[in-house]
């Protein structure tokens, strides 16, 4: 409601609100509106276009994100509006497929994620000489996946000036660095604290030993009813719980980077329909997939980074409704993360179990709720932020690096 206002107005804009908070839609009508304008001014020829273009960070999320569009450009058709084309470019399907559908006529809005984009780029299948509006939809995730020399590449395809909208759920650093360098003087609508957990979900925490969590599994599944969403940090994980599951009689499905792009598809389609009522996913299905009527998000383990957290309870308690999220932690877990999350409980009024409550805190200041000025975690002050800490010793392993390349040459 707020971020609408601000791009329709053609500036630049970085959105940041929680998750199932509707920032799809507050970036998509005012692209279709944009698209609509140009084409109703001077109709594309054909191969022209696109007038739009939305860079996602998983294939799943782009097809989502397609699939909206589509449904809201059908329905104008409708209404006697002309006819826009949108298409969507992911990895793991026929390019030549994706590419035939520009063949028929101009493409108005493009939906892709950031690898097979910059491929059809290079390979001089379309131009973005048209394009005047850019989303990057769950920008977090997707610069913090790797993506940011992609999503650079990409942009020095623009030729003209264009409107950039950046949404996001938590706004790390690398989000920050990256706005300023590809933004012009941006709005910032944020709605509540970036990378704060929705009040709407109800949040337990246990402590369960590795060896215990799959048997204690089926107890925490009877807790709601499905459908529910189980989260596992490696893919063995992901699939010895689908396998045990299955045994157990539970009609469940699985998805990780290791599955085809159809298995995959097909795992979302099932779980979505309703004929099957668990999914058992790796990270690949916490960044902005929007499932219906989620009651029970279960972390198999808790992530190594608070952000990853709030990103995977968020795909309960959407839209206003109640949600229930239940994490499994143990010894393997470190200090600061379960710092983090005390603070981020404590914040959304939720109950701290008390080996949360009796982890000693090394700054006194941090009761007050101040974020980490790096990372924007709870728990700890950015003396001790552990990102910092990873980023710097990264960096000083490049810097040797090319210090060793030079001397060599």
């Amino acid at each position: 409601m707020q971020g609408i206002p601000v791009a329709l107005s053609g500036r630049d804009m970085i959105g940041v609100a929680f998750t199932g908070s509707g920032k799809t839609l507050a970036f998509s009508i005012p692209m279709v509106m944009r698209a609509y304008e140009e084409e109703m001014k001077l109709k594309l020829g054909k191969k022209e276009g696109p007038i739009g273009l939305v860079l996602s960070p998983s294939r799943e999320l782009a097809q989502q994100t397609y699939m909206g569009i589509v449904e809201m450009t059908d329905t104008m058709e409708k209404a006697g509006y002309p006819r826009l084309k949108t298409i969507v470019c992911i990895g793991g399907t026929s390019m030549g497929d994706q590419l035939r559908h520009m063949e028929y006529g101009p493409v108005h809005i493009i939906v892709a994620t950031p690898g097979r984009l910059q491929d059809m780029l290079n390979k001089g299948k379309f131009r973005l000489d048209m394009c005047k509006y850019l989303c990057l939809d769950e920008a977090d995730r997707m610069i913090g996946s790797g993506f940011e020399e992609d999503v650079r590449n990409i942009l020095a395809y623009f030729k003209h000036q264009r409107q950039t909208v950046l949404y996001s759920a938590t706004m790390p650093p690398k989000i920050k660095e990256f706005a300023q360098t590809s933004l012009v003087k941006p709005v910032v609508v944020n709605v509540g604290r970036a990378g704060a957990a929705s009040l709407d979900i109800v949040q337990t925490v246990e402590y369960v030993k590795p060896e215990d969590r799959v048997l204690y599994l089926l107890e925490v599944l009877q807790k709601t009813a499905p459908p529910v969403l189980i989260f596992a940090e490696n893919k063995s994980d992901v699939d010895n719980i689908y396998e045990y599951l299955l045994l157990k009689g539970v009609l469940c499905v699985a998805v990780h980077g290791s599955k085809s792009q159809e298995e995959r598809n097909y795992a979302i389609e099932q779980f979505k329909s309703g004929r099957r009522d668990v999914l058992v996913a790796t990270d690949v299905a916490s960044k902005g997939l929007d499932f219906p009527n989620i009651q029970h998000v279960i972390n198999f383990d808790m992530p190594k980074e608070i952000e990853d957290y709030v990103h995977r309870i968020g795909r309960t308690g959407r839209s206003g409704k109640t949600g229930y999220a239940s994490t499994f932690v143990n010894s393997s877990v470190s200090t600061q993360v379960l710092l983090d999350l005390k603070y981020l409980l404590i914040e959304a009024n939720q109950a701290v179990p008390k080996f949360l409550l009796s982890i000693p805190d090394p700054l006194s200041s941090a009761t007050g709720m101040e974020p980490c000025a790096f990372c924007g975690g709870l728990g700890h002050r950015i003396l001790e932020c552990p990102k910092l800490d990873t980023e710097r010793r990264a960096l000083q392993s490049t810097m040797r690096e090319n210090r060793t390349l030079d001397r060599e040459f």
